[in-house]
């Protein structure tokens, strides 16, 4: 009799311990957010008991200890394992361009002919010279020109001529055959024969001039026709451009 007594106990403890699960699983499906019911969770239960016999004195009796604990739920707290949690950057992807280099002295081919808008007098007035990239790369050519002129044609034997620069720079970026040009504008040699500098001074001629362009070298370049005449070893000159000047 006590053993069936104390097995019954047990089954009664078993049920008030189910009745609770199912208690708690009621409160949670219609208590939770309805955010959080989409996405339910098994809850885990544990139950455990224990009868503890005691002699009793008189009748006899048996006290129960039992418990049942519920942990879980339908996903009242969201938890994402680190191996399973997927971050998203709000930053937008990185592209990387890389910047067309200036182009090499070596990948240029520099001419110069006399422009056809030029001040009045005898000298050369006024030059465009041409710049094309003969390389099988694009590059870059920025800038207002340093000039020289060239004593006997020789780069050795420079005459540095002063520069006023004309116009704002920007970057001519020239794909291989691509073309670029700047304008010389002198001070005109008046008179005929050798002519003269409204100056007094006396004209200068250089069988060519030495043109250089920030981190594009120098280039010594001839006219198609004659030789380069001006006074006063002064100069204008535009920044390189796509445009060609007249």
């Amino acid at each position: 009799m006590q053993h069936r007594y104390t097995n019954g106990l047990t089954a009664a403890a078993l049920a008030a311990a189910a009745a609770t699960l199912s208690l708690a699983a009621c409160q949670t499906a219609s208590g939770a957010p309805a955010h959080t019911a989409s996405t339910p969770r098994a809850a885990a239960v544990t139950v455990s008991g224990a009868v503890t016999e005691r002699a009793a004195e008189a009748t006899g009796s048996a006290e129960v200890t039992g418990s049942a604990e519920v942990t879980g739920s339908a996903s009242a707290t969201r938890s994402v394992s680190a191996a399973s949690a997927v971050s998203f950057s709000p930053v937008a992807a990185r592209t990387t361009s890389s910047t067309t280099p200036a182009c090499a002295a070596k990948a240029l081919k520099a001419t110069a002919y006399e422009a056809s808008v030029r001040p009045r007098g005898t000298g050369t007035g006024a030059a465009i010279v041409q710049f094309k990239n003969v390389s099988s790369a694009a590059c870059v050519l920025r800038g207002h020109p340093t000039v020289a002129g060239a004593g006997n044609g020789s780069p050795q034997r420079t005459v540095p001529l002063k520069v006023t620069p004309k116009g704002k720079a920007s970057t001519v970026r020239l794909a291989p055959g691509g073309k670029a040009w700047l304008k010389l504008t002198f001070v005109q040699v008046q008179g005929e024969a050798d002519g003269y500098c409204v100056s007094g001074a006396k004209p200068s001629v250089y069988p060519t001039l030495v043109v250089g362009l920030p981190s594009a070298g120098k280039h010594q370049v001839a006219l198609d026709e004659g030789v380069f005449a001006e006074c006063d070893d002064k100069v204008t000159a535009t920044a390189v451009s796509a445009v060609k000047p007249a």
